[in-house]
């Protein structure tokens, strides 16, 4: 599944206060594939796999008095694609 975040420019720098807090934004159980932001915009694109669903929840919950999330399924076979290309 991957994840697309958006914020508000005025919350950026406390995005970046909380992530440099925490060693990682994501939770146990997410392993993260890839991560862009978008310069001079406001979001950033992850790419990750987690098998189960209240990781995701969890992760979500954590930052969204911050983001606000869309996730988006991803099929195996495009995810084949992606780590093939590394």
């Amino acid at each position: 599944m991957s994840s697309r975040l958006e914020y508000a420019l005025g919350q950026r720098n406390e995005i970046v206060k909380r992530r440099l807090e925490r060693e990682t934004a994501f939770p146990e159980g997410v392993k993260v594939i890839s991560e862009r932001t978008y310069l001079g915009g406001h979001n950033d694109f992850v790419l990750f796999e987690a098998r189960d669903p209240k990781v995701i929840m969890a992760t979500t919950l954590a930052w969204s008095d911050l983001l606000e999330f869309e996730a988006i399924p991803i099929t195996e076979e495009v995810m084949k694609l992606v780590k093939s290309r590394k």
